[in-house]
């Protein structure tokens, strides 16, 4: 199996696509106000956002997106106006990640990892 797509709701899609592009995700369908598909930079996942009336954040779900550079994303990602809440973090993980929320308040996570990701010194075989 190959994960091929996240759909979030949002209750202003318009507003969550502005800051989704911002991200750096590309629109790929707009169907706004109902619907909006992105595809990630890197990859083959795709990520949509669907408009609710009722949001219902689920505080076990977070969304996390891989770069190469954090720092530089990060810096890049606040010139655009993209808020953080934190800083990055040098995770016991071996992971750099930093945290932030999109519009609609669902936690995002923006990260690297490199060859820690899929094969930390833990990983099982």
């Amino acid at each position: 199996m190959n994960l091929n797509q996240i759909t979030i709701s949002s209750l202003d899609t318009r507003k969550s696509v502005r800051f989704y592009k911002k991200l750096g995700l590309k629109l790929i369908v707009d169907a706004l106000p109902r619907y909006a598909r992105f595809e990630c930079p890197d990859g083959d996942t795709t990520f949509s956002i669907h408009q609710t009336e009722d949001l219902i954040i689920n505080k076990g779900v977070t969304l996390y997106f891989e770069v190469k550079n954090l720092s530089k994303t990060v810096s890049d990602l606040q010139q655009k106006g993209i808020i953080f809440n934190s800083e990055i973090l040098e995770q016991s993980w071996l992971w750099q990640e930093v945290h932030l929320k999109d519009p609609d308040g669902n936690p995002i996570i923006i990260y690297h990892a490199g060859k820690n990701r899929k094969s930390p010194p833990w990983r099982i075989n």
